[in-house]
């Protein structure tokens, strides 16, 4: 296929002006541009989007993850329409899973890269001594997620699974770390993977097969405004000012930010996917 337009936004770190009390405030800042995207080298990539239980069932993982209303809201709004306008063209859809649980292991499509890859990396951990383990006990006591809390996120993750919007359909391809879906990204062609998911400043960016993975292997990394959340805390919350500093960083430093409308509107102009019939 063609390269095809989409508006994008971008951010400009450039020009500080030592004149102003504030040299930064020269910047250009957040633009707009129309920007070619190549169909056959870009993928859709559903990153974390779980299905975690509700509040009633674990109320302590909740009060440790404030976020799950807003996904939960993305997940029944966005999602739905996104993916399907998607998967109506020859766009790749990939699913970046995680925490090693066997709501993925069994299916053919990670086994299938699995195999494609080959081992992952290992990482092996320097040594831990009383001390780590006496600060490693106050983080989780008080940082995140509290004594009282870890019940509820310790027997909730057992449970963990692809939300209803989100699961994987026929064809498309699984990975549960940055190696896994550099594989998939070569065996299709891709360099530039746009995310959506749970959570922008975390997840997505830091887990592995998140952004800065993906940016050690030279692959552009951009995401869709309306299709993410962020974690938030007790200061920004409210005006959600840790997504506003997420979406800046990855137009600085990964890729580019879609809105909703300008990227379903560039999918919807693709050529339809040509479906093979098994009869």
């Amino acid at each position: 296929m063609n390269p095809v337009k989409v508006t994008a936004s971008y951010y400009q770190q450039f020009d500080a002006d030592y004149a102003r009390e504030v040299p930064a405030e020269g910047y250009g800042g957040w633009g707009k541009s129309d920007i070619e995207v190549a169909p056959d080298h870009t993928a859709l990539v559903v990153m974390h989007a779980w299905e975690a239980g509700t509040m009633e069932q674990w109320p302590g993982w909740r009060r440790a993850v404030e976020y799950h209303p807003r996904g939960l809201k993305i997940l029944a709004e966005v999602f739905p329409p996104l993916l399907a306008a998607v998967r109506a063209t020859p766009l790749k859809v990939f699913h970046v899973v995680g925490w090693k649980r066997d709501y993925y292991a069994h299916l053919p499509a990670f086994q299938q890269t699995v195999a494609l890859a080959g081992p992952s990396p290992r990482y092996e951990p320097v040594a831990k001594d009383p001390v780590y383990e006496r600060l490693e006990k106050f983080r989780g006591e008080h940082v995140f997620v509290g004594t009282r809390n870890r019940p509820d996120v310790e027997e909730g993750s057992k449970l963990l699974d692809f939300a209803p919007q989100a699961r994987p359909a026929a064809g498309e391809g699984i990975a549960e770390d940055g190696h896994q879906l550099a594989a998939l990204c070569r065996a299709h062609g891709i360099n530039h993977l746009v995310y959506i998911g749970f959570a922008i400043n975390w997840c997505l960016l830091m887990s592995p097969g998140g952004m800065l993975d993906m940016g050690r292997y030279g692959v552009l990394c951009s995401t869709i405004r309306e299709a993410v959340t962020a974690v938030e805390n007790k200061e920004t919350a409210r005006e959600e000012r840790e997504k506003l500093q997420a979406l800046w960083r990855v137009a600085l430093q990964f890729g580019f930010v879609f809105g909703l409308q300008d990227f379903t509107a560039m999918v919807k102009s693709l050529p339809l996917r040509q479906f093979v019939s098994s009869g």
